[in-house]
């Protein structure tokens, strides 16, 4: 017997996925700002322990999208997170999204320090001098560095998206950032990664663009 394939035109095959989550969900009920980000996540991974793993404090979602209004920009700790960050959006709010990962300063400072390139690019994003959201997708070492200059008093980030993937201090540092009293998202446990922090990211984005939701800024 032939595999049947579902007959979608290519503009509604995200309009159906979102469906498909929808109906997969049954009867599970999540806050009304918290629900975009939740399904967007479980559409970008096809994973649908995010309904579970996906915690939000302090407001999150609100003041991430007063904090983007205000032009707060992006830092991430990857490229691919930059590059699946929607930038138009952002800059239509004065925006913008950094990584730092690959400059040389970084890399100098990283050597010179004994620590990583995640940790010397959050020190260089902390001197930006503007309202930040970090969204973090790979390197555990990052959100330890902003949770020890939160504790110094060196940085208020607008929101941590919390959500790198891996085995060594990935569980314990998300835990960290759950211990401060600035607004995250953070997906607890092992699981996570780049495409999830851009996802994270874009679901706030596109709650806000006027393109997709017709109401105005």
């Amino acid at each position: 017997m032939r595999t049947q394939l579902e007959k979608v035109l290519p503009m509604e095959i995200e309009r159906r996925s979102f469906e498909i989550i929808t109906e997969e969900l049954g009867d599970r009920q999540f806050p009304a700002e918290e629900e975009p980000i939740v399904k967007r996540v479980i559409h970008t991974t096809a994973d649908f322990d995010y309904a579970d793993n996906l915690v939000f404090t302090h407001d999150a979602v609100t003041v991430a999208k007063n904090a983007i209004r205000r032009g707060a920009c992006i830092v991430t700790d990857t490229q691919m997170a930059r590059s699946g960050i929607n930038k138009r959006v952002l800059a239509s709010f004065g925006g913008e999204v950094f990584c730092f990962m690959s400059d040389p300063d970084v890399a100098e400072a990283a050597k010179r320090d004994h620590t990583t390139r995640a940790t010397a690019s959050m020190e260089k994003a902390a001197r930006l001098n503007r309202p930040l959201i970090f969204a973090v997708g790979n390197a555990p070492t990052a959100l330890v560095k902003l949770y020890d200059m939160i504790q110094e008093g060196r940085i208020t980030p607008e929101l941590i998206i919390g959500v790198p993937v891996g085995f060594v201090n990935v569980v314990a540092s998300k835990e960290l950032i759950l211990e401060t009293d600035v607004p995250a998202i953070v997906a607890r446990g092992r699981k996570g990664g780049s495409n999830v922090a851009a996802a994270i990211c874009n679901a706030l984005l596109y709650e806000m663009d006027p393109s997709r939701t017709g109401k105005g800024k």
